[in-house]
């Protein structure tokens, strides 16, 4: 997909989001579940990312939402990964494999396979799904960086502030 395109497809799916400002993914998690009238739930995945295992995936249920993220990773890292897999949400994204019945005994054994509508998992970076979940996941970090609360307190931290952050961050906003 066109990078441009892509950019463009992305902005209108964020276009009607609420997104906190100061950022803060998990805010930004209940304000999904809010406007799709379902439960998101976080979860961290102990072993991802291990042995080419998926650091994050997205399993659905009848009644819920579930984002698994991984945990031995920074927080930067999982946020990203928490809003990739959420960008699958937002745009409603399927897969046919894996099986939801073999990911769902592997995280939530008490979980009836029966309840599980989708598991979506990264499967490669070059299929359009993923492209779109992660311009998602890269805008959204974009707008967080720029939403961060600017130090007003201290006049050499907000001099400082002047002087390195704001020119950065009016430069990615394209301004």
């Amino acid at each position: 997909m066109r990078l441009r395109a892509l950019e463009k497809q992305v902005t209108r799916i964020l276009a009607g989001l609420d997104v906190p400002d100061p950022f803060d993914v998990r805010v930004f998690c209940a304000s999904v579940a809010a406007a799709r009238g379902r439960d998101l739930h976080l979860h961290q995945l102990p072993r991802a990312g291990a042995d080419g295992t998926a650091c994050g995936l997205w399993l659905s249920t009848d009644k819920a939402d579930h984002v698994f993220y991984a945990a031995s990773t920074g927080w930067l890292h999982q946020q990203h990964i928490i809003l990739h897999e959420v960008g699958h949400i937002l745009c409603d994204h399927v897969t046919p494999e894996p099986e939801p019945a073999d990911v769902t005994a592997l995280l939530l054994p008490d979980l009836d396979p029966a309840t599980v509508a989708r598991v979506l998992r990264r499967s490669s970076y070059s299929a359009p799904q993923e492209q779109v979940a992660e311009m998602i996941a890269t805008m959204l970090n974009e707008r967080a960086a720029s939403s961060t609360a600017r130090p007003l307190t201290d006049s050499a931290l907000s001099n400082l502030y002047d002087a390195l952050a704001e020119p950065f961050l009016v430069e990615r906003r394209g301004r």
